[in-house]
């Protein structure tokens, strides 16, 4: 999931709307999710410098790609329920109103960049699994094992956890689901967290990463990148990229390689992207929504909570399935307005939802949200003990 332009004395120049941001007289910008952060002042400095939209934003998310300890994209992402890692990404070009996607993508690490060679180099929109690792490979990308050690070892200790309990069976959208059909008896919790920290030292699990490992493992993580960026022509470009949510089952494609899911751009208007919970956002169509609201006169902020009103709308607003889900938002309009929005505010006060601009000045933001608190993990994550959390940068 993570807002500013020039404006040439020709353009017309909108007033300011609530709560919407924009700057005036900068020669670029680009808004993506946090995690794009360290990586925005490269890319801003390349678009200022001409460089085209596309490149720049993809220069953003090549940066957690190649990252091996960033386990949500690309190299170290972590795998699905075999063991392996499936990478997903699409791309839109807004200056020849081109868009290119891959889906369930094996041994190729930046396919954000593939996403990009099915855009310029084929006839087609997308490409999935075994036929679009051979695309990538004749493009010049070289296959590679994704699955780092770290990965490997956090795959191993879910897998021998959960080895009667995976993603098999219904989800939160059948009419007979409920939370306390597959919540563990809190009593067990701290029992398994203990046996959990054991087996992960068993397994080699270096001690600073264990709990991580076992949060990992308890409840598997999404993970993505968006970027949208916006030079001083008006010109716009948006990618999306991921290695989905951890675990899933094999050849499971979410919101991130879907064009007007996980990323949609329309530079007569604006620029959207996704993190989150990929089923929902699909159903919705979240960015393609968002860039239409904004069509129809609606503020970045007001495009992006109507579709997470209608998130909510599906599941007839009822909290007790909403509050297991989350979803981000990152919008930019084509005068540089922007905004960032979520279903919660965060997974905690620790860790509020974010979004990462650059108009000349790299900082992040925090979200507007829908509902005011903080989304929780399926099943419900116990009161742990002092030990099982403290000193943990990933505990939630």
């Amino acid at each position: 999931m993570r807002r500013a332009t020039w404006y040439p004395e020709r353009r017309f120049r909108r007033p300011w709307r609530g709560n919407v941001r924009h700057s005036s007289w900068i020669p670029g910008f680009r808004c993506c999710a946090n995690n794009g952060f360290p990586y925005l002042d490269d890319a801003y400095s390349f678009l200022k410098n001409g460089g085209d939209t596309l490149d720049a934003a993809i220069r953003v998310v090549n940066g957690p790609e190649n990252d091996p300890f960033e386990d949500s994209v690309g190299l170290g992402g972590l795998p699905n329920e075999e063991g392996v890692v499936e990478l997903d990404a699409c791309c839109m070009h807004g200056p020849t109103r081109r868009a290119g996607s891959v889906g369930g993508v094996h041994n190729i690490k930046n396919v954000s960049l593939v996403a990009k060679a099915v855009m310029e180099h084929t006839g087609h929109v997308m490409l999935v699994g075994e036929g679009a690792e051979r695309f990538a490979v004749a493009m010049g990308y070289p296959r590679e094992n994704l699955l780092t050690e770290r990965s490997r070892r956090t795959w191993q200790l879910w897998k021998e956890y959960h080895s009667s309990d995976d993603w098999w069976g219904p989800g939160m959208a059948s009419p007979g689901w409920t939370a306390s059909d597959t919540a563990p008896r809190s009593e067990l919790w701290e029992e398994r967290v203990r046996r959990l920290e054991e087996r992960a030292a068993a397994l080699g699990i270096e001690p600073e990463f264990r709990r991580a490992a076992v949060h990992r493992v308890l409840f598997p993580p999404t993970g993505t990148i968006h970027c949208s960026a916006l030079n001083e022509k008006g010109e716009m470009s948006g990618v999306t990229t991921t290695s989905g949510l951890a675990f899933k089952l094999p050849g499971r494609c979410g919101d991130s390689p879907i064009i007007g899911a996980g990323c949609y751009t329309d530079q007569d208007i604006g620029s959207a992207g996704a993190t989150g919970s990929g089923e929902e956002n699909i159903k919705v169509a979240g960015a393609h929504t968002i860039v239409e609201n904004m069509r129809h006169g609606m503020s970045p902020q007001e495009a992006g909570l109507d579709a997470l009103k209608r998130i909510a709308r599906n599941y007839n607003n009822d909290m007790s399935k909403l509050k297991f889900m989350d979803m981000t938002y990152y919008i930019l309009r084509n005068d540089g307005a922007y905004a960032g929005v979520s279903l919660w505010d965060g997974y905690s006060p620790t860790f509020p939802h974010k979004i990462a601009v650059h108009d000349g000045t790299r900082r992040s933001e925090k979200t507007v949200s829908l509902f005011k608190g903080f989304s929780q993990e399926f099943p419900p994550f116990p009161k742990l003990p002092p030990g099982v959390t403290q000193d943990s940068d990933y505990y939630k």
